[in-house]
């Protein structure tokens, strides 16, 4: 398929900058009103797809079966589409605090540093991207904090924005890791932050922008979808016998770079690091085996799991990377139904759901959702895709 099938117009006023909220008024100790936002996870829209019947839905239903017009699904209800025995597969990785702010040896310019992934724990190597790129060089130093501990210098150029850094910090590794990551802010998309009144990441979202199971650090990007999920969902599940396994993939930015072939079979995804463990195959082998429904939630499950499952159809162990672009037409080998989140024009994210869901049915879904005001984006709705 071409790029240009990808492209459909998003109204900036439905990218979401926060995740589904209540709001409520309260008085603080001075005696003045101040709005109070608290985040309800699995309160936000749900959109349900059908690939079989190519059907949509929308709306909750009365006792008759009928919709009730304006009374949307909410994420919560994703769980009335599954029965005792079907298996959940997660992404556990964690997001570490991404984005730090420096200034440059001499000039005192100021630097955006983006941190990639640690090349080398006893050198304090560091793949990052900087902005702006062109004033940074080779031998350039940069500053953090006021003290001047914590300070990096580049060793090498990597890409048009990439750096490597040596980080100038003589402690203990552990030491050197909680004084970076007490610097940096949570990496936050650019298309959420540049639109903000205030453009940082503010302390709500170093809980938002972390889903409730996150457990393996390493991500730069939060797998999104999974950030719908509540506690309360998660107990809803157990007492329903719905199963709860774990892959890690640690997402990069590679899902926000822009892709500049027209062809879609010559671009390349950025590798990303990835684990699925043999209890996990253990639990979704089982599900299958059974005939029940295993469900991915999110395009990085169903990245790590399609790079692992077997000819057989059943999932395989795996510990290593992955760089596997999928887009329509692809043929499937494991999950049978998936969660996906709204995602933006041109987006690999929307080419792997619509791989998942039918090209026609999934952008049909995406007018739909302009047309209804659903919100995009990692703090966005989200749609279910059913093979009934």
């Amino acid at each position: 398929m071409k790029l240009s099938q990808f492209k459909f117009n998003l109204p900036e006023e439905l990218i979401a900058l926060y995740p589904h909220s209540v709001y409520h008024e309260i008085k603080n100790a001075h005696g003045k009103k101040e709005i109070s936002r608290m985040t309800r996870r699995d309160e936000s829209r749900l959109m349900v797809l059908h690939r079989k019947s190519q059907t949509i839905d929308m709306f909750q239903k009365d006792k008759k079966g009928k919709d009730i017009k304006g009374q949307y699904l909410e994420f919560r209800h994703v769980l009335d589409y599954f029965d005792e025995g079907d298996t959940f597969i997660f992404n556990d990785t964690k997001v570490f605090p991404a984005r730090l702010y420096g200034t440059k040896e001499k000039t005192d310019a100021k630097i955006e540093v983006f941190l990639l992934r640690e090349l080398n724990q006893e050198m304090r190597l560091w793949d990052v991207l900087v902005e702006p790129a062109r004033k940074i060089r080779i031998g350039n130093k940069l500053f953090f904090d006021e003290s001047g501990t914590m300070v990096a210098e580049v060793i090498d150029n990597t890409t048009s924005r990439g750096r490597t850094l040596r980080f100038l910090y003589d402690c203990p590794h552990d030491e050197f890791k909680h004084e970076l990551f007490a610097l940096g802010e949570t990496p936050l998309p650019r298309y959420i932050i540049n639109r903000r009144e205030v453009p940082h990441a503010d302390a709500h979202d170093q809980e938002d922008y972390q889903t409730i199971f996150a457990k393996h650090e390493g991500a730069v990007r939060a797998p999104s979808t999974g950030l719908h999920f509540s506690r309360e969902m998660l107990k809803r599940m157990e007492i329903k016998g719905i199963h709860d396994t774990y892959i890690t993939l640690h997402c990069s930015l590679s899902a926000f770079n822009s892709i500049e072939v027209e062809d879609l079979t010559k671009h390349k995804m950025d590798s990303e690091q990835m684990k699925i463990d043999a209890k996990v195959c253990e639990i979704v082998n089982r599900t299958k085996q059974e005939g029940h429904h295993v469900c991915a939630v999110g395009t990085s499950v169903v990245k790590a799991t399609e790079t692992a499952v077997g000819t057989d159809g059943l999932l395989k162990e795996y510990d290593g990377w992955t760089s596997k672009f999928i887009f329509p037409p692809y043929d499937f080998g494991l999950a049978d139904t998936m969660i996906a989140n709204f995602y933006h024009s041109m987006s690999p994210l929307l080419m792997e759901t619509a791989a998942f869901g039918g090209y026609e049915l999934v952008m049909e879904a995406y007018d739909l959702a302009v047309k209804n005001g659903y919100k995009f984006g990692c703090y966005g709705d989200s749609m279910l895709i059913l093979n009934d």
